[in-house]
């Protein structure tokens, strides 16, 4: 590999007014196709965190000072590095992260585009002229940075799902903190520091430090830190949010999901399979925004089940970086037992599996499960691996109450011969998100982006999103003269 890291001492280190070590201490990167050790990373203490939240709050007034202008010149910047070297973090997506090519690929687009939208937000107006209810009083409502912004970032998506809250909090006069998942720690930290680096940010405006729940923790708790936006499952997020909520942080969740492709007697089965193929198994599964639960309305069923056990069945599983296939490995051996026994456990309930339902290693076949009703983990749990549980309902009306019955609101797709029908149905769901005609796995960097229940405390990720999330307004009125009062 090739490209930023090149004269570069990472190895071994962490983000934070350069490149140091870690105090807490070194593990290796690992190729989770092949066991290959790719590189190794610093990996971040409590201590660690609490030195690079004070720099960053030290380094951050001069920054929010500058100009939107300035600002936005240099997200421009970053976003041209990026794109003259997509390739490196391509690679590193598709080796130290198990995903093909495609979705690597795919990945960066997104976050150039994130990048792009978060450079046009220093620009656009700031503020408000408010009316006053005084004579002689000026007075405004403006727009000013938080300070000090924590990311925690998975290891799914590691690029995007860092770059889409680093980007505008820096963009909007913040400065951050980013701790990226071990598992992922290169593409998902190293590159997006040394992404701005080449770009020119000024020394104390990002950290980056990859760690676990020592470091997570005490990114919660510092009290430098005027928010954190983390992306993970529901159970680290509902700690997270206790944590900081303790010391009064704004905090944005972005949690897992269990979401619905519903498919209704009029649709077109052999593009709703392709749908529901796509929404399952991208990625092995391993995305929030899956297609978890199959919801296909009884004279549909068998034709749709059919075809999408087909599809499952000829999809390629091996080691992307060397092969032509599909799917990847699961991002480790804690993953596939948990898929396995997801499975396993719905099976001994009573469903079926058309296809699938096999594991070598960390490579797991795209799997179909037929007979799968409201009471099996299959539907119950977030599965976060290659598994397409089929439910057979009679109506509409069941369709909506079978999607409605989780705890999680993400987002939701139907499929359809009437778009009519689609929207209507849509007004039902319990979900910050609707697709009509299309599949679960979408993201635009200027929609917003975000779930209801436990998928999400209801913050919203794109463009102006961002200025609800990493602002805060301040009212300020002034007088030529000041005037005495009654007392």
């Amino acid at each position: 590999m090739s490209g930023l890291l090149d004269g570069v001492a990472w190895q071994g280190k962490v983000f934070s007014n350069g490149w140091n070590d870690a105090r807490g201490g070194v593990i290796d990167a690992i190729e989770p196709a092949t066991g290959e050790v790719l590189g190794q990373v610093g990996v971040a203490n409590a201590e660690d965190i609490a030195t690079a939240a004070a720099s960053a709050a030290a380094a951050q007034p001069e920054w929010a000072a500058k100009t939107g202008p300035e600002r936005a010149t240099l997200i421009r910047k970053a976003a041209e590095v990026l794109a003259a070297n997509r390739d490196e973090f391509e690679t590193w997506l598709v080796r130290e992260g198990g995903c093909v090519p495609g979705k690597a690929a795919f990945e960066v687009d997104l976050v150039l585009g994130e990048l792009w939208e978060a450079a046009a937000l220093p620009t656009q107006p700031w503020g408000h002229l408010l009316p006053s209810s005084e004579p002689g009083r000026d007075s405004v409502a403006r727009r000013v940075p938080l300070g000090v912004v924590g990311v925690i970032s998975p290891w799914n998506f590691p690029q995007i799902l860092s770059v889409r809250a680093v980007a505008p909090a820096l963009a909007l006069g913040n400065a951050v903190v980013l701790k990226p998942d071990v598992q992922t720690a290169v593409a998902g930290g190293t590159l997006v520091a040394r992404l701005f680096e080449e770009a020119g940010l000024p020394d104390g405006l990002l950290h980056v430090l990859a760690g676990d729940a020592e470091p997570g923790a005490a990114l919660a708790n510092d009290p430098h830190v005027a928010m954190i936006a983390f992306t993970g499952s529901t159970a680290v997020g509902r700690e997270v949010g206790a944590a900081a909520g303790r010391t009064l942080k704004r905090v944005s969740l972005e949690l897992g999901g269990n979401n619905a492709l519903v498919v209704l007697d009029d649709a077109d089965l052999e593009v709703a399979s392709s749908a529901g193929a796509w929404g399952a198994f991208l990625h092995q599964g391993q995305v929030c925004m899956t297609a978890g639960r199959h919801i296909v309305m009884e004279s549909v069923a068998d034709e749709y089940l059919e075809r999408l056990a087909k599809r499952a069945a000829n999809l390629p599983v091996g080691n992307p970086h060397t092969e032509q296939v599909a799917l990847g490995p699961l991002i480790n051996e804690r993953q596939v037992a948990n898929v396995d026994r997801i499975v396993t456990e719905t099976v001994a309930a009573g469903a079926e599996i058309r296809a699938g339902g096999v594991h070598e290693g960390l490579f797991y076949s795209p799997t179909v499960l037929a007979g799968v009703t409201q009471d099996m983990p299959a539907f119950r749990e977030e599965i976060f691996g290659p598994v397409a549980p089929v439910v057979v309902v009679k109506d509409e009306a069941e369709a909506i109450a079978v999607a409605n019955d989780t705890e999680y609101g993400l987002v939701a797709a139907i499929q359809t011969g009437s778009v009519e029908r689609g929207l209507h149905l849509a007004k039902g769901l319990r979900t910050g998100i609707v697709h009509v005609n299309d599949q679960t796995l979408n993201n635009d960097a200027y929609a917003p982006f975000g779930g209801t229940g436990a998928s999400g405390n209801g913050s919203r990720f794109g463009s102006q999103s961002s200025w609800d999330e990493f602002t805060s307004w301040q009212w300020v009125t002034s007088r030529e003269q000041a005037h005495g009062f009654p007392f």
